[in-house]
């Protein structure tokens, strides 16, 4: 298997206050990373333990301050801003806990939008839409606005809108949160279905549950990963 993500030696300080009184957060903490090509990764961790700060990383929102990070074997560490929203858009797909979906576009513009920015044709981008609708199971739902959709459907178009651009990695931040038990276990049940067909995912989460689902779940505290868990 090929590496999708390798980190290495990776830490991310934020610094505040006055030369004076300056205040240091070593927020991740020589982070030492590989995901392989079709893993399926849970990130665990208390608050302010780096999990959030280690996805953003992943997902290219922020750089490192020091280390390296090979996206597919490339080093993306020290991309400016308009060559990471390049990478972004193309390589990287994201699921958020809040959705983020346009609402007055149906489900299918709102998972059009990132081919929009990648000014593919109309057509295509038609025809792509319809058809990472259809493998979320909204097929049905197409010409939908998000607002006459259940929380688990909207879920569905975000997964559906990460998936239009097959990226070479999913990041998805508490995609649960914000859903009842049974849409929840219906987004598991996609996750399984992602992941046995191939798609690289890591997923922020503070539920056990979404935890046992994948294979590997990696624990964070301080900054640092403790613990990198193989599950059977």
């Amino acid at each position: 298997m090929k590496p999708v993500v390798e980190l290495h030696q990776v830490e991310r300080i934020y610094r505040s206050g006055s030369r004076r009184r300056q205040v240091e957060v070593r927020a991740l903490d020589g982070v030492s990373l590989k995901i392989d090509e079709g893993e399926f990764v849970s990130v665990m961790g208390p608050s302010g333990s780096g999990k959030s700060t280690l996805l953003h990383i992943l997902g290219l929102l922020d750089r490192p301050s020091s280390g390296r990070y090979l996206l597919a074997g490339d080093d993306v560490t020290a991309l400016d801003d308009e060559a990471a929203a390049r990478v972004r858009n193309r390589r990287i797909g994201f699921i958020f806990q809040a959705f983020f979906l346009m609402p007055r576009y149906t489900a299918l513009k709102n998972v059009e939008l990132p081919l929009v920015y990648r000014g593919l044709p109309e057509a295509e981008r038609r025809s792509r839409a319809e058809r990472a609708l259809a493998e979320v199971g909204l097929a049905d739902r197409m010409d939908h606005l998000p607002s006459e959709l259940s929380g688990g459907q909207k879920q569905r178009v975000a997964i559906a809108r990460a998936l239009v651009q097959e990226p070479a990695l999913l990041l998805a931040d508490e995609p649960t949160g914000n859903l009842d038990s049974e849409s929840g276990r219906e987004i598991l049940a996609l996750f399984d279905h992602l992941h046995g067909a191939g798609k690289t995912l890591v997923v922020v989460t503070h539920e056990r549950e979404i935890a046992e689902r994948s294979r590997r779940v990696l624990h964070m505290r301080d900054g640092r990963l403790v613990n990198d868990e193989v599950l059977g």
